[in-house]
């Protein structure tokens, strides 16, 4: 009775995510709960569907303890078909980030220059230095976000507007580069050093593919749900633990700086109060979806790419497809409006 007891006591003891199901690397098989298994009503479950495809959407997933509950496609898009994830990418690009500093081949808080040398800006050179990685991947770099091109990583675009650590602002350029820090830290291309350290160890598939001045990450629907499910499970696929520093992962999804309290390593973070939206320099006391789990964080993208994981629920989300309001450039009004249909 007392091993029976103690067994009881261990298993409520496990955080959720350690009872995860993972797909195979290979092949299309995906355990399935059925929504009546969780208590879900079908007839809500029609009609949120009908409020999707009215809303551009192309593919949408719902994974419950890494099991496939919900699986979508609408019009000629399928299982199969690649879309492109744009801003929803970053948070890809911050898990990058953090496997490099893992293996040793960079410090965020080293400055830019270290990796992609002295004049990467047109900033004077002490104001330069002053920006470091982890200023990448929190949005403030102080660079200035008027430049005619805002997504132009050419130094004469990348200009001083305030010292690095100042400011919150939600600007792609300086992002961007840190593709090219992995790049000049690793020796190897970006494409290659995600498919190495993260796509391949969990069967993703997916590529980085230029476009302007930007990298976007295109995939199937399924690939976002798996690195959904690797960021559920703190950076762990199966006995693989990818993410082995800690603090960086706990790190990246919780606030990385007080100027904007819903943004951690290029994630966006729910349930803070006060937020600052993408193209705002102001602040506002909101959370960042209203109708969500407190302790959601979420990828988000252009035109309403979405990857929701909710540690409390142990689930992932992913909606991908066309805007579903207007072009955005991350948050919408269709997140809460998604969420209220979720919640029924």
């Amino acid at each position: 009775m007392r091993t029976v007891t103690l067994l009881f006591v261990l298993f409520l003891g496990q955080p959720l995510w350690a009872q995860n199901y993972y797909p195979p690397k290979i092949g299309k098989t995906w355990d399935t709960l059925s929504p009546g298994q969780l208590g879900w009503c079908q007839e809500k479950i029609d009609s949120m569907y009908q409020f999707l495809g009215d809303k551009g959407t192309k593919a949408f997933i719902v994974l419950k303890d890494g099991k496939m509950v919900l699986e979508k496609y609408y019009g000629n898009f399928t299982q199969d078909s690649v879309w492109y994830w744009a801003s929803a990418g970053k948070t890809l690009a911050a898990a990058v980030v953090g496997i490099a500093q893992q293996e040793g081949l960079l410090n965020i808080n080293d400055p830019v220059s270290k990796y992609l040398g002295k004049g990467w800006t047109s900033c004077p050179a002490d104001k330069e230095d002053l920006i470091t990685i982890k200023h990448q991947l929190t949005m403030t770099s102080g660079l200035d976000e008027t430049a005619a091109d805002v997504d132009c990583t050419d130094p004469s675009c990348l200009l001083y507007k305030v010292d690095a650590g100042a400011r919150w602002y939600y600007h792609n350029a300086p992002y961007t580069l840190t593709h090219d820090v992995v790049a000049a830290a690793s020796s190897k291309s970006f494409n290659l050093y995600t498919f190495q350290k993260i796509a391949s160890p969990i069967g993703m598939s997916g590529l980085w593919i230029k476009a302007a001045n930007n990298d976007i990450y295109f995939s199937k629907a399924r690939d976002m749900a798996r690195f959904g499910l690797l960021v559920l499970s703190k950076g762990i696929w199966q006995n693989d633990t990818i993410f082995k520093d800690k603090s960086f992962f706990d790190a990246m999804t919780e606030t990385s700086q007080n100027l904007n309290k819903s943004y951690g390593y290029l994630w966006w973070l729910n349930g803070k109060g006060q937020i600052v939206y993408p193209g705002l320099s102001q602040s506002f006391n909101k959370d960042l979806v209203p109708d969500a789990p407190k302790d959601m964080f979420a990828a988000l993208g252009k035109n309403d790419q979405k990857l929701y994981v909710i540690p409390s629920q142990n689930m992932v989300v992913v909606r991908m497809g066309d805007a579903a309001d207007g072009p955005v450039p991350a948050l919408s009004q269709f997140d809460n409006d998604l969420w209220k249909w979720l919640n029924r």
